[in-house]
């Protein structure tokens, strides 16, 4: 069976010093990872992280092991100016979450946060 992507979310951040914006996508996909299971992908800026058993179990161990309930994916993040950035995160607990903060220059952070359909 195929892939098959959902729209769960259409968002955008605008910025108003260069009437740029930030548009985020977030899909529900069927298949993902190498076991083929049910997960979420979040696309922003042409990067796309994907939350998929496999991986996130990585992180939510690493988020145990920093006693974090919030674990911050830096490599999957764009980070490189104060006033503008993309954040993701792994939110542990029950269920699991995935969080995205997008700011703008001219922008308060925006914060959402995205159920994931497993637990680890």
């Amino acid at each position: 069976m195929a892939n098959v992507k959902t729209l769960l979310d259409q968002w955008s951040v605008k910025d108003l010093e260069d009437n740029s914006s930030i548009n985020v996508v977030v899909e529900s996909c069927t298949e993902l990872g190498n076991s083929g299971v049910p997960g979420i992908q979040i696309t922003s800026m042409g990067s796309i992280v994907t939350y998929e058993p496999n991986v996130v179990e990585q992180w939510a161990y690493k988020a145990g092991k920093q006693n974090a309930e919030e674990y911050f994916l830096e490599d999957k993040s764009w980070t490189f100016h104060e006033d503008q950035y993309i954040k993701h995160f792994l939110v542990t607990g029950s269920p699991l979450k995935a969080r995205i903060t997008v700011k703008t220059r001219s922008s308060k952070p925006i914060t959402k946060d995205y159920d994931l359909p497993f637990e680890v």
